[in-house]
């Protein structure tokens, strides 16, 4: 194991070729957005980290492991190495699933360091590779705008219910394609039958006056490809007594933004949704997506600078809590219907890591009449999906995949259940591509089929 002193291998310092898409020169971090000094140094190189890394634990490397990547942020920052492609390279490999924060004795914020390096090194990029450069324009030019991640939405939904995707396998065009859109084609999810959105009216309880107003988060992605699950979620609240706003205005919370390193669009995006939801008048803002929920709850963080939204952040971060974690502390009512089924749990990494949440989505699972929980094996280890890293790390995204699956493989649950539409998604292609026919579902989904059933018995 190396020291902390010799954690930068001299093939960083002084092999690595200069990209191109770099200037000459960039030898340091500057400016308000740079990772802070006091944080860098918080990491003392124990080592606790490494076997709680998905990268390190497939690729063996110290420059994969958090306190490798921090070991490089620390050269760069004294001025011993020179910020080159290689070493963007071991930064960009990260998944930033913070579950070394998790583990780490000394308090290190590495999630927050790693989005500021990316931010500096974003701005002295002069050009990017064809995937990265497809990548940010879908962040800066897509995330943030609602209606048309909905019309590209409905573009798709159109050609896979024409058999457009099908045809395109079937005539063996897919192989002439550029090796980026083959990728891309590969990521693509199926779109919802029907697409959940933001509304003017509320959702209000069948029996008896509502105990509380919660305003969920519709988002970008989710209502568009799991509009289902945010069905069962409105279901599930107003079952439990929550009448339920989706409020006008809002988009998506910016947490792929931010990972990217795009943080003033993450910004900007933090400021339209809190405005949004703080209009509503709702008691606690509700969020059935892990990362959604854990980027919502750091807005103060990411606004403190802001003398306009310091104070609205931290009231909208004070007030956002996960579904699991509201349903476990109303506490939610169990259902009577019995639904005779064997599941197993994948942590979302910004639930289990980032929010600390896991004993909730347990709870609720294990207070469904019928259903028995078998864990997997290493369940908080992160499925590779990661937001868009499927898409630009699909070789590492998918050995770290290979290893959820096998874990699924031993529990013999008929069902995997989790918290996040990106492990949805992750868990659902993988398993599809493997031949273990398992539906892939959120908690609420299973919640609600068992109140459903209930209602119709």
């Amino acid at each position: 194991m190396t020291t902390p002193e010799t954690d930068v291998p001299e093939t960083a310092a002084t092999d690595a070729p200069t990209s191109p898409s770099l200037p000459a020169v960039f030898a340091g971090f500057a400016g308000p957005d740079a990772p802070a000094e006091a944080d860098m140094y918080r990491c003392v190189h124990c080592g606790l980290c490494l076997s709680s890394c998905p990268t390190y634990t497939v690729t063996g490397l110290e420059m994969e492991s958090p306190r490798g990547r921090i070991a490089l942020m620390k050269a760069v920052n004294e001025g011993r190495v020179e910020i080159s492609e290689r070493i963007v390279s071991h930064w960009e490999a990260c998944l930033n699933c913070r579950a070394c924060e998790a583990v780490c004795p000394s308090g290190v914020p590495y999630g927050r360091m790693m989005e500021r390096t990316r931010a500096q090194v974003r701005s002295h990029q002069r050009q990017s590779p064809g995937m990265k450069r497809m990548t940010r324009w879908f962040l800066r030019a897509a995330l943030p705008r609602p209606g048309l991640m909905r019309m590209g939405a409905r573009l798709l939904r159109i050609c896979q219910q024409l058999g457009v995707q099908a045809v395109v396998h079937r005539t063996g065009r897919l192989r002439i394609m550029p090796g980026i859109l083959r990728q891309l084609e590969s990521q693509l999810p199926r779109m919802s039958t029907r697409f959940f959105g933001p509304s003017r009216q509320s959702y209000l309880p069948d029996d008896g006056e509502p105990t509380m107003k919660v305003a969920l988060l519709s988002g970008c992605v989710m209502p568009l490809m799991q509009g289902p699950t945010m069905g069962a979620t409105v279901r599930t609240l107003t079952r439990n007594g929550c009448e339920v706003a989706v409020p006008p205005g809002q988009g998506c919370c910016g947490a792929l933004n931010l990972h990217a390193g795009d943080l003033e669009t993450g910004r900007a995006m933090a400021r339209r949704n809190i405005d949004s939801f703080l209009a509503s008048g709702a008691d606690r803002i509700v969020t059935c997506s892990a990362g959604c929920g854990s980027t919502m709850k750091e807005y103060e963080e990411l606004l403190k600078d802001d003398a306009e939204y310091a104070a609205k952040a931290r009231q909208a971060s004070e007030m956002t809590q996960d579904i699991t974690e509201f349903l476990a502390e109303l506490p939610f009512r169990p259902p009577d219907a019995n639904l005779q089924r064997t599941v197993t749990y994948q942590d979302p990494c910004h639930l289990a890591h980032a929010q600390r949440i896991s004993a909730a989505p347990r709870a609720i699972l294990r207070g469904i009449p019928g259903v028995t929980l078998v864990e997997m094996e290493n369940s908080s280890m992160c499925c590779g999906g990661a937001g868009v890293y499927a898409a630009v790390q699909p070789l590492l995204s998918q050995r770290i995949l290979s290893r959820k699956l096998d874990a699924i493989a031993v529990t013999g649950a008929d069902e995997v259940i989790t918290a996040n539409p990106g492990c949805m998604l992750q868990l659902e292609q993988g398993l599809r591509a493997a031949g273990q026919r398992k539906p892939v579902r959120h908690v609420v989904d299973i919640l609600d089929e068992a109140y459903r059933l209930e209602a119709d018995g």
